[in-house]
């Protein structure tokens, strides 16, 4: 098995949107995935697609732009930006 088809069918958690002090920017989220716990980890996610689903079934495509931190987070950004409910919810890599 190559390392890109043991990584597909991850599972993290929306954590939360990137966000600063005053300013919350919804085009992007920060995930977080179980068993990635450090930056270099991180790293291989980057460029590779994730998937959050709604509870009516519908589907939301997104990329993972970059590592967030040193903790193994990463940002990604999603065609349709996710919805408040998304936050603590699961997504998937595929």
């Amino acid at each position: 098995m190559s390392k890109s088809e043991l990584l597909k069918g991850l599972k993290g958690v929306v954590s939360s949107y990137r966000r600063g002090k005053h300013l919350q920017h919804p085009n992007q989220v920060i995930l977080v995935f179980d068993g990635i716990d450090d930056r270099n980890k991180a790293a291989t996610l980057v460029g590779r697609k994730v998937k959050w689903v709604a509870q009516n079934e519908r589907e939301f495509l997104g990329k993972i732009l970059a590592v967030h931190g040193n903790s193994g987070a990463v940002r990604a950004k999603f065609r349709t930006n996710l919805p408040g409910q998304a936050i603590g919810t699961p997504v998937v890599i595929g």
